[in-house]
């Protein structure tokens, strides 16, 4: 019978790895908390509508990328390729704008987008956020990317680059787009077929082009630096002073959009000539109008997003010291009613312990301690049962001792 594999740009995450998601799933409950960011847990489907109202109908993840199917009801639902609508759905279907303050979230967990499987790049990936809701101020901005910026360096990571730029709101916006689309629609011929669609729907979306000739073209179109409104132009110039403050590094892309809709005024990403051509580790931005947008009140949002898959790929991750690790062996079945009482006490103490079941010569389980990298072997035998003791073998140490077995705990706490 043919075996079933996991779909297409699914994985399975196992040992040993997963210690590596699990320490850095802590770091990022640790140090968010510092800036009091409580963690959020929403739905892995939605509404379709959710997504494609706040996304926006016309980006590559709604057109393409999107998991939508209906349910027995023939409702249409879809996997979340991202988190931020859902998190202010959440926010609104629960009343949190009146009930929380400060108004700050994190999120950990599993997207869906249907893309081309690649390094650091899965149909089903993990992202980490955060979002602020109802702070509309330049120096907020700057701290959200200073919190994305000092995470990855206290993670050990050196080889980031952070671009900004403003992407102007509904007041400055609309105009540059007018110019935008004309200026595009002269360079059309040079332009994929994809991105001549964008030059009557989303021209915006050309910038986020990897094809060599729309990267040719966009590289002269005109940017929205010169459109911002006094408002924009504002903020931005208070960014920059917020990250100059907190002592970010930054560099301003004007042609660096964001690829989701919502997205108003700051738009940011950060990073890393390690991965080749999709080197953006993370990415985020202000969203003043997406919680108006779906529902809720006329209030200002921004947070990012990073990459998990990608983020881990930077990392050289040492596990963090565990408990020490007891193997349990005993000379027959007769004695393992005092082995498992043995490991009780040490499960109890916070030990980490085997019960060898299995009815093996004692020679073959020591075979399995060694191949589990015990710190210790217990072992019960006959002589040991008589005497009320248990033979310790300390593997690190190579050293030998028969104790009585209510000093066990008392021995092993020594030997930390």
């Amino acid at each position: 019978m043919n075996r079933i594999n996991a779909p297409r740009g699914t994985r399975d995450i196992v040992y040993p790895e997963i210690s590596h998601w699990q320490m850095l799933e802590a770091r990022i409950r640790e140090f968010y908390s510092r800036f009091l960011y409580r963690e959020i847990r929403t739905p892995m489907f939605e509404r379709s509508e959710l997504f494609q109202r706040g996304i926006g109908d016309t980006t590559e993840v709604v057109q393409k990328e999107m998991y939508t199917f209906q349910d027995k009801a023939g409702r249409s639902l879809t996997l979340r390729p991202e988190n931020t609508a859902s998190v202010v759905r959440a926010a609104i279907e629960n009343n949190l704008f009146d009930a929380l303050f400060p108004l700050r979230f994190f999120y950990i967990g599993p997207m869906f987008r249907y893309d081309k499987p690649q390094k650091g790049r899965y149909r089903q990936f993990h992202q980490f956020g955060i979002e602020v809701f109802r702070e509309e101020s330049a120096e907020l901005d700057a701290e959200v990317v200073y919190a994305a910026y000092a995470f990855l360096e206290e993670l050990g990571l050196r080889e980031i680059s952070l671009e900004i730029n403003s992407v102007g709101c509904d007041e400055c916006r609309p105009a540059y787009l007018r110019v935008l689309q004309q200026a595009a629609q002269a360079r059309r011929d040079e332009l994929c077929a994809d991105c001549r669609r964008k030059v009557d729907s989303n021209p915006l979306r050309i910038f986020d082009c990897k094809q060599p000739g729309c990267r040719s073209a966009a590289a002269t179109l005109p940017t929205i630096a010169a459109h911002l409104c006094p408002g924009c132009a504002g903020h931005f110039v208070g960014l920059q002073a917020g990250l100059d403050t907190y002592s970010v590094p930054y560099k301003v892309n004007e042609r660096m959009v964001r690829g989701l809709d919502y997205y108003t005024r700051t738009a940011f990403e950060i990073t890393s000539d390690r991965l080749g051509a999709q080197n953006a580790i993370l990415g985020g931005g202000r969203y003043n109008r997406l919680i108006r947008d779906l529902g809720g009140p006329d209030i200002p949002g921004v947070g990012f997003a990073a990459g998990m898959e990608r983020l881990l790929l930077h990392l050289e991750i040492s596990p963090e010291n565990e408990p020490s690790l007891c193997f349990l062996a005993c000379q027959s079945a007769e004695f393992r009613p005092q082995v498992m009482k043995l490991a009780r006490v040490l499960w109890q103490a916070g030990y980490h312990a085997y019960v060898d079941y299995s009815n093996a010569n004692l020679k073959k389980q020591f075979r399995r301690s060694d191949r589990m990298a015990a710190n210790f072997t217990l072992v019960l035998g006959e002589e040991e049962a008589a005497e009320g003791k248990v033979t310790v073998k300390d593997m690190t140490r190579q050293e030998q001792v028969r104790i009585p077995q209510q000093e066990l705990l008392k021995w092993m706490n020594q030997r930390k």
